[in-house]
């Protein structure tokens, strides 16, 4: 094989750099989501919602935790947005919780739904190799449908303005996924 055969072509990125931003990138998407936690406990903390928010919150930081552990073991380093993540997080959070139940609800539909096409997309692109992280992802995956699933049997489609408000935060979570790619 010559020198050229074994670089990666023009474009191409060299499958550990595509791992470590997958690495990277999710770890920013779970600390994100503990944040909106966060900010939607805040506000609704005491209501009705506060076990079913707790719940989610729970896995969301289980989450945290083992791609911050993956993040330390792969030596990946993490996104420089992370201050930016904890404040845009716990605004977004507070913020659908201050508009409501169902709006918080809405909120944790649109992200899932961000995230879980996210996820999916990196699942086939790992197909059969690092089991370790793919299994992770396909974890994480599951119980982000799950709280998709929550939102929606809680009412977010009956958040005013449903539409455009889950339009923005998907085109919000898009963009938070490629800055947190690469930056």
């Amino acid at each position: 094989m010559s020198e050229r055969e074994s670089e990666p072509l023009r474009g191409e990125q060299p499958a550990g750099e595509a791992l470590a931003r997958m690495i990277r990138v999710d770890h920013a998407g779970e600390y994100g989501a503990v944040r909106i936690y966060a900010g939607q406990r805040a506000v609704l903390g005491r209501g009705a919602k506060a076990a079913l928010l707790a719940h989610m919150a729970e896995q969301e930081r289980q989450h945290l935790e083992a791609f911050s552990d993956l993040l330390v073991r792969r030596r990946v380093r993490p996104t420089v947005l992370l201050p930016l993540w904890n404040l845009a997080g716990f605004a977004l959070g507070a913020a659908t919780a201050a508009l409501g139940e169902r709006a918080a609800m809405a909120c944790t539909v649109a992200v899932e739904e961000a995230i879980d096409a996210h996820y999916a997309a990196q699942e086939t692109a790992l197909a059969d190799s690092e089991a370790e992280v793919s299994g992770l992802i396909a974890h994480c995956r599951t119980e982000e449908r799950e709280h998709r699933d929550i939102g929606l049997a809680h009412g977010a489609e009956q958040a005013p303005g449903y539409r455009l408000l889950s339009a923005a935060i998907k085109a919000g979570c898009r963009v938070a996924i490629r800055l947190s790619e690469r930056i």
